[in-house]
């Protein structure tokens, strides 16, 4: 009797990455090319942060926070071409969970055990048919060890804080480089040093540097992984060109 692994039934792509290096984006786009389920686990986190904020809950007080985990009510609303709408006990709280102040909140959260523990098998529960993109810090070495495909996508802080500056400035929200640089460097340290699930790349992650590359060059990168995947029957039957056309990529 062979005792190889035998391929998980639902093929899973783990993006992982410090805050900033693009992730996020990088995820969704992916998800929305293979059509498959997107699951945005630092989002859970944040929506955490914020379900503490109303509910008066300290964020110290590691058990409460436990319960509320558990319990949490959160619906992920997947859009065309926008970030998945994201409902908080019947609230729209998308742009809410995304200030620095939510941001922050959500890296002390997500250092505690139980806290991770409880939102374990949550985030589990999105791989579903035809695949999952899951992007995050521990998708790859915790959440879904046995994915398919792993990515871990690295930037330098000031790459990555100068990308949140545009974007935190796109938003009408005045911010200084240097505070985030500063912010950024302390949530790294926080995330790496962290007992439970720091943040490193799995053994069998594949690096990609994406200082200097755009979403679509990286997106490209991670397809182009895809296509060489044996493990993906689906769309390792497609063509190079049609997966081109898949990702609409102009010839």
């Amino acid at each position: 009797m062979s005792h190889h692994k035998e391929p998980a039934v639902i093929p899973v792509i783990t993006v992982d990455g410090a805050s900033g290096t693009g992730k996020g984006t990088v995820s969704q786009v992916l998800a929305t090319r293979l059509r498959w389920n997107f699951l945005d686990s630092g989002a859970l986190y944040r929506v955490l942060a914020l379900a503490a904020q109303k509910h008066s809950v300290a964020l110290g007080n590691e058990e409460a926070l436990k319960v509320l985990a558990e319990h949490l009510d959160v619906q992920f609303i997947a859009q065309e071409n926008k970030l998945s709408k994201i409902i908080l006990e019947g609230e729209d709280v998308t742009d809410t969970i995304r200030t620095e102040l939510i941001g922050n909140d959500a890296s002390i959260v997500a250092a505690l055990p139980a806290v991770r523990a409880a939102l374990l098998s949550r985030q589990r529960v999105f791989r579903e048919l035809p695949g999952l993109v899951a992007d995050g810090r521990d998708m790859g070495t915790v959440v879904f060890p046995d994915a398919e495909l792993k990515i871990f996508l690295i930037a330098s802080p000031e790459e990555r804080a100068l990308r949140r500056y545009h974007q935190l400035m796109e938003k009408g929200i005045n911010v200084t480089l240097s505070d985030l640089i500063q912010e950024l460097r302390e949530r790294d340290k926080r995330d790496q040093e962290r007992t439970v699930a720091p943040l490193k790349p799995a053994a069998d992650a594949i690096a990609i540097d994406t200082n200097g590359l755009t979403v679509e060059e990286v997106v490209n990168r991670i397809l182009a992984e895809v296509h060489q995947k044996k493990a993906f029957p689906v769309i390792s039957s497609l063509t190079t060109m049609e997966l081109v056309e898949a990702a609409g990529v102009a010839e």
